[in-house]
């Protein structure tokens, strides 16, 4: 029977029966990729750790009026989703290999299917991936198995967090991603078109984009097919209970980030990535897909379909190695969306957009506030250009506990007074009114 170290002072002891010191063992790893041990403090009881626990968490600000966007936003939350997705025949469910077994789950996943689809305006979707930034290296890698080609070209107005993802993911494996630059807030026509080649698998653009400025694309998707390439959107999925789907515009793939349908604001996850295309290129897409139909009875079922797809038969080959998100993360999304229906969609859609075009109004009241992208639609969310610099204005705003939006130098080197200011259906014109009043002070 082999015998197993769980103390260091076996560990020691291994050693020094086969004539080796600890440092010996990582002799090939080069000094600047070792690491130093961590310095952990000794162990706390039970009772020691809560109240420890309890005092950094007494660090986190609760009571902040948030107007953050940029991808995740602060939507109200029907009571009932956390109700019906807590039971724990949901919450404790997994990969549904058995369809015998796994009705309740499989359907759950063939109306998720069916609710995106439905929302973006697509003919196929998936069982869900990780989350936004994930799902569009998805998809451009997708891209690539359909078309064959390796370069593809990415508008700037595109969430520059899922840029980076992108550029990550992407780093080893030959393939070429080019940055088209932005046109007034909106994606440039006349920068793709000198970019596009017959060597280019994808573009890919957003709407709402970035800057929280709709676009209609369908004539970069002419532009797009024309050569060839596809069409790869990101969009915000409450927007499109109010503007025109992607799958409308001529988009081949739709992905985004399902945050908004009913998961909250979490220190960055669990939540959501979402990918539908068209019904011609299901068999490349990644991810599980829900299929319905009959048993020999004729009784209608829920199934996996298209398996041969999937990590446990094809290995190294397969196009899907996702298979656990579905379990909760697309139930929330699904129940949250049952519970609007698509009249609450379309209420809560008018509301961001609406309370958004209030906020807008108020800001630009403040002397030496405009806008940074004059003139251009939005939905929820829109760039403000302030006399100073934005990050001035946010800290001295969280003292008066309002989250003020997001300072766009993070990521654009030449926008240090761009502030990105998002609003939801949650903020009330007295909030909006008192974020207005704060910010002149802070300005002042």
């Amino acid at each position: 029977m082999p015998f197993i170290a769980n103390t260091d002072q076996q560990r020691q002891q291994m050693l020094a029966e086969i004539g080796l010191s600890r440092e010996d063992l990582f002799a090939d790893i080069p000094a600047k990729l070792k690491c130093q041990p961590p310095d952990i403090p000794p162990g706390l009881s039970e009772m020691e750790a809560a109240d420890r626990l309890a005092e950094l968490a007494g660090r986190n600000r609760t009571d902040l009026v948030g107007f953050l966007g940029g991808g995740l936003y602060d939507h109200y939350i029907p009571a009932a989703v956390g109700e019906l997705v807590m039971r724990s025949e949901f919450y404790t469910s997994y990969t549904p290999y058995q369809p015998e077994m796994s009705q309740g789950t499989l359907q759950a996943i063939y109306e998720y299917q069916s609710m995106i689809c439905r929302l973006t305006g697509m003919e196929v979707s998936n069982a869900s991936l990780y989350d936004g930034g994930t799902a569009l290296y998805e998809a451009v890698m997708m891209a690539m198995r359909i078309t064959g080609r390796r370069r593809v070209i990415v508008d700037a107005c595109v969430s520059p967090i899922y840029r980076t993802i992108l550029e990550s993911y992407t780093a080893n494996l030959g393939i070429e991603l080019v940055t088209a630059p932005p046109d007034n807030g909106l994606a440039s026509r006349d920068k793709i078109r000198e970019m596009l080649t017959d060597d280019t698998a994808a573009v890919v653009v957003q709407n709402p984009n970035f800057f929280g400025c709709l676009d209609e694309l369908s004539d970069i998707a002419e532009l797009t097919h024309s050569h060839k390439a596809m069409l790869i959107c990101s969009a915000y999925p409450i927007s499109l209970g109010l503007v025109k789907t992607p799958g409308e515009m001529g988009a081949d793939i739709v992905i985004g980030e399902g945050q908004s349908l009913g998961i909250p604001l979490s220190f960055g996850g669990p939540y959501l990535g979402f990918m539908a295309v068209r019904k011609k290129h299901m068999r490349k897409m990644p991810g599980r897909i829900c299929g319905r139909t009959l048993d020999r009875n004729g009784k209608p079922g829920f199934v996996l379909t298209l398996q041969a797809r999937e990590q446990h038969i094809r290995r190294e080959k397969a196009t899907s190695n996702i298979c656990t998100n579905q379990g909760l993360c697309a139930l929330t999304a699904l129940v949250y969306t049952s519970l609007l229906g698509k009249e609450g969609l379309v209420s809560v859609a008018k509301n961001c957009t609406e309370k958004a075009a209030y906020a807008r109004d108020k800001m630009l009241g403040i002397p030496g506030v405009n806008m940074r992208f004059p003139g251009r639609y939005f939905f929820n969310e829109f760039v403000l250009e302030l006399p100073s610099h934005a990050d001035r204005a946010i800290r001295r705003l969280l003292q008066d506990g309002i989250a003020a939006g997001f300072p766009l130098v993070r990521y654009y080197p030449d926008m240090e007074n761009s502030l990105l200011v998002a609003v939801t259906e949650k903020r009330t014109k007295q909030q909006i009114d008192l974020f207005a009043h704060a910010l002149e002070g802070a300005l002042r």
